[in-house]
């Protein structure tokens, strides 16, 4: 087997088509093609399927894009062994993390896991958008969602409930809620998404009323959101880990809303990243210590 014929076939189909790949091996077009056809006359097969700008392998030109990806890995992992014997965790980990939930409860993570391994450099976007993982440029993200697209290796690490909640005085002034028809008619506090979901929940109900709700604020920014039910604004809808400790010190109070009530906004929080991409110690180290820690919090 020609090793570097089957690096080849796999920078080929990572790139999408031979014009690509050429760009990206420093090659004419006319050379990966010659070089392409060779290997397939070699093994008396052909491995991909050709159209003018695109390139779809053929099953055994799949299986040895497998085989020929797995050893690129171990060449990756093999030399950043020998470049990092002896020596501290070094490298660079970009990843993306929602912004409520990174920003709120990841961020200490962060120091600490720089504090712990100073070599590492650590590019956090946050934003619950995952674009990036799939052109490449990220290396891992953490995404909030009812489910993970299929392209995507994922790994659950908690679910995200959902609070009703509002403050003591506003309890005082207005009552209390304990069920959806009520919350309706009171001004309400949550995002532009949650609402969407109290708007399509009530399509599934008999009476499409109940749930029916007109949000007095809205809002992307969790932390706004937070400040508004605190100064007393209106009964706020927002996840539980926003409001945690205002609910534990008492600046804040659940509502009496039954809790399998607001199960339909229950989300997950995944960790994902594309498979088939070289992962460097750095990332694996990271991508198990945010692990750890999410499960950690979400025990306590």
């Amino acid at each position: 087997m020609d090793v570097a014929a089957l690096s080849l076939l796999v920078e080929i189909i990572d790139a999408g088509n031979l014009s690509r790949a050429a760009s990206k091996l420093g090659m004419t077009r006319a050379n990966v093609s010659k070089r392409l056809n060779q290997f397939e006359r070699s093994l008396g097969a052909e491995l991909l399927k050709r159209s003018t700008r695109h390139i779809e392998p053929t099953e055994l030109g799949l299986q040895l894009y497998v085989h020929g990806k797995n050893i690129q890995h171990e060449v990756m992992a093999a030399q950043e062994s020998v470049q990092t014997r002896g020596a501290q965790l070094q490298g660079r980990v970009r990843l993306s993390v929602p912004s409520g939930y990174g920003q709120h409860t990841m961020a200490p993570w962060f120091i600490e896991f720089m504090g712990c391994y100073p070599g590492v450099t650590l590019e956090v976007i946050f934003d619950n958008d995952i674009e990036d993982l799939g052109r490449g440029s990220l290396d891992f993200a953490l995404l909030v969602a009812e489910e993970v697209p299929k392209h995507l290796i994922s790994q659950h690490c908690a679910t995200v409930d959902y609070v009703a909640c509002a403050s003591p005085q506003w309890v005082a002034q207005h009552g209390d809620v304990s069920t959806l028809a009520e919350l309706k008619k009171r001004p309400l506090i949550t995002s532009g998404m949650t609402a969407e979901n109290l708007r399509l929940a009530a399509q599934t109900q008999a009476d499409q009323r109940r749930l029916h709700v007109h949000p007095r604020l809205i809002s992307a920014n969790f932390f706004f959101l937070r400040d508004a039910i605190l100064q007393g604004m209106g009964a706020g809808l927002v996840p539980r880990y926003m409001v945690q400790y205002e609910l534990e010190s008492q600046q804040l109070v659940q509502l009496s809303l039954p809790v399998h009530d607001l199960a339909f906004l229950r989300s997950n929080l995944y960790q994902v990243y594309v498979p088939g991409r070289f992962q460097s110690q750095a990332q694996t180290c990271l991508m198990q210590f945010l692990l750890g820690k999410i499960r950690q919090h979400h025990q306590t």
